[in-house]
């Protein structure tokens, strides 16, 4: 009886499994077969400007911050700024233990590379990051004019990731939740860095 049990339980424990695959590829071909000029070029600007938005909204505040001699910039600048390099240093240290195949190489039949990457597809650093700098632009400046424009722009860095044919949605979702995690774990290792650095 317990023999015949066995496969039984193996099908149980599979299937999860093999829809939550079937889920990731489906959902990523349609949002890969957007293929207008428009799309391919929105696309893949928002892709390309991440980096440089992530990593430019801190340091503009800094500089903000340093040209006022105000500290409370220059303590906003060393949160929204450490946010972001810590989703970026988790996301590409897990890259390379999952170290999952990006979905045109695994799937070259359904997905078109709209651009190409060198590492590992789980989870999504361009998500990740977006997500820290919209997570802590909204803690640090809990405005609605801040808020809606931010989440709208991370969301869309997700989108255009798998637009790209670079990442599953499961990719997007775990970088996104990483990104907003860091941002909310932050605030307390922020706390100590202040004490550190301006003595409160």
């Amino acid at each position: 009886m317990k023999k015949k049990l066995w496969p039984f339980l193996f099908l149980l424990l599979a299937a999860p499994c093999t829809w939550s695959q079937t889920w990731d590829i489906d959902a990523l071909h349609k949002v890969n077969s957007w293929d207008t000029p428009f799309a391919r070029h929105y696309n893949k600007g928002l892709s390309v400007s991440e980096p440089y938005v992530a990593i430019g909204v801190p340091v503009a505040i800094a500089l903000a911050g340093w040209a006022k001699h105000d500290r409370e910039l220059l303590s906003d600048a060393l949160y929204i700024g450490t946010s972001v390099a810590e989703a970026f240093v988790v996301t590409y240290g897990m890259k390379y233990l999952a170290d999952r195949e990006r979905p045109y190489d695994r799937y070259p039949g359904r997905v078109h590379p709209f651009s190409t990457e060198s590492s590992p597809s789980f989870p999504s650093t361009h998500t990740a990051t977006a997500f820290a700098l919209a997570t802590s632009l909204s803690i640090r400046y809990p405005k609605w004019y801040v808020i809606a424009p931010s989440a709208l722009w991370a969301c869309s860095v997700g989108v255009s990731r798998m637009q790209q044919g670079v990442h599953y949605p499961s990719d997007v979702l775990a970088g996104a939740a990483i990104g907003a995690g860091c941002a909310v774990v932050n605030i307390y290792v922020n706390r100590w860095l202040n004490k550190v650095l301006f003595g409160r």
